[in-house]
C-alpha cells in the first residue's frame, strides 16, 4: 500500500494526528482520543498504519496474557523520499499536504492549550508573503534558508532550549502576471 493511501483515509489521518505531538499511545489511548470511531475500525486502521510503515512499535508489555503495544509515528513515516514524491499523483500530493497542514494545526492547538501563552515571548508567528522570483532566485533563497537554519539543527536539547517547530511552504501562484 502506498503511503498516500495510508494518509488519505479520514480515520487514518485522525490517528496520525493523535500521534503528531510526539505522543506514544496504546490503541486504548487512541480510542479515548477518537471516541467517535468504532473500536474495531480504529484497531484495524492502526494495524494498517503499522503495516504500512507510518507507525512503529515503541514498546510492548504483557497485560492479562495479551501483548499491549505502544505506538509512535515511525521515523520518516510522515515524510517521503524524493522518488516517492516524484511518483505521487495530484491526489496523493493533496493528501500529503493535508496531513502536513493538519499536523501544524495540531501543534498550534497544543500551544494554545497552555495555561499562559505569549506569542511574542514564545517566538510564535505565522504569515504569508508573495515573492516575485525567477527559478534561479528561488534556488538561491532555498540555499540561503538552508544555510541559515542548518547550523541550528545541530543544537542538542538542554534545559535552556525550548523545542520549536519551523515549517515552510513554497508554492507558485497562478493568479499573477504571466511568466515571461
Amino acid at each position: 500500500m502506498k503511503r498516500a493511501d495510508l494518509i488519505l483515509h479520514p480515520v487514518r489521518l485522525r490517528i496520525i494526528l493523535a500521534f503528531a505531538r510526539g505522543r506514544r499511545l496504546t490503541p486504548q489511548q487512541v480510542a479515548a482520543v477518537l471516541a467517535d470511531v468504532p473500536q474495531a475500525t480504529l484497531y484495524r486502521q492502526i494495524e494498517r498504519l503499522y503495516q504500512g510503515g507510518a507507525l512503529a512499535v515503541a514498546s510492548e508489555r504483557r497485560v492479562r496474557g495479551a501483548v499491549e503495544r505502544t505506538y509512535v509515528l515511525a521515523e520518516g513515516g510522515a515524510s517521503l523520499s524524493p522518488e516517492e514524491l516524484a511518483k505521487a499523483s495530484p491526489d496523493d500530493h493533496l493528501g500529503y499536504f493535508t496531513a502536513f497542514a493538519a499536523g501544524l494545526i495540531a501543534q498550534f492547538e497544543q500551544y494554545l492549550e497552555r495555561p499562559e501563552i505569549d506569542l511574542l515571548k514564545d517566538g510564535v508567528g505565522y504569515r504569508q508573503v508573495v515573492l516575485n522570483l525567477t527559478d534561479e532566485e528561488v534556488s538561491e533563497m532555498a540555499s540561503a534558508l538552508n544555510a541559515a537554519v542548518g547550523r541550528y539543527l545541530a543544537y542538542d536539547p538542554k534545559p535552556a532550549r525550548q523545542r520549536r517547530m519551523l515549517a515552510t511552504v513554497l508554492i507558485p501562484l497562478d493568479d499573477g502576471p504571466e511568466r515571461t
